[in-house]
């Protein structure tokens, strides 16, 4: 983890649904990590991929960011295919996976009920995201993983969303010379329903990946 950054505590009382939604998770699975799940990756990364939550299958039982569930089989094969991973992708937090100048983390950091997160709860671990975000001094380009991904972003930088509305696709230039990426999230949902396929997603990868390059 980055020396310094805000973190949740793993009994983080900030969001009273997901503390109770945690609760429940650790009576019934207390082998899983069920807590709130740190970043991975790079220190020194230039690109930081922020995701919506911790999947309750994936992340909230592995630990790490986009293990263990099929978002992060395309998330890494992606990353590994483009030279930001090294290793072997084996769905679990002790893989040996390793990450090359990139980091990932989530906009809210406790897996929510149904995969979906209030919106005072995204705004209640918005400071973590900043202080992330704030702790990447070589950081050149976020790629956000859905709206709302997107959203928590320009909320953290204290950006006006009217100015940088979400399309998959779009490589936004923010004012510092930051790269916002956007991307529809890597969901089975959303591959399974044709609106996001693994071309389309290593696209938006291949073009971040070329403009860190210049």
């Amino acid at each position: 983890m980055t020396a310094g950054v805000l973190l949740p505590s793993s009994d983080c009382p900030l969001c009273p649904r997901l503390v109770a939604f945690r609760s429940a998770q650790r009576a019934a699975h207390p082998e899983w990590f069920n807590a709130p799940v740190p970043p991975f990756g790079d220190d020194g990364a230039e690109l930081l991929v922020v995701g919506l939550a911790p999947g309750l299958r994936g992340a909230n039982r592995t630990g790490r960011p986009f293990t263990g569930d099929y978002a992060g089989e395309l998330l890494y094969a992606t990353l590994a295919k483009f030279g930001f991973a090294a290793g072997q992708y084996g769905a679990r937090r002790d893989d040996g996976l390793t990450l090359v100048r990139v980091r990932i983390t989530n906009a809210v950091r406790c897996v929510p009920p149904q995969n979906r997160p209030e919106p005072a709860e995204i705004a209640a671990c918005r400071r973590f995201l900043a202080a992330e975000l704030a702790a990447l001094p070589r950081l050149k380009a976020i790629v956000a993983l859905g709206a709302i991904a997107h959203q928590a972003i320009l909320a953290a930088r204290g950006s006006r969303q009217s100015a940088y509305r979400f399309a998959h696709g779009v490589l936004h230039d923010l004012p510092d010379g930051l790269v916002l990426a956007d991307s529809y999230h890597c969901s089975r949902l959303n591959t399974n329903t044709g609106r996001l396929t693994a071309g389309m997603f290593e696209d938006v990868f291949a073009r971040v990946a070329e403009r860190l390059a210049r």
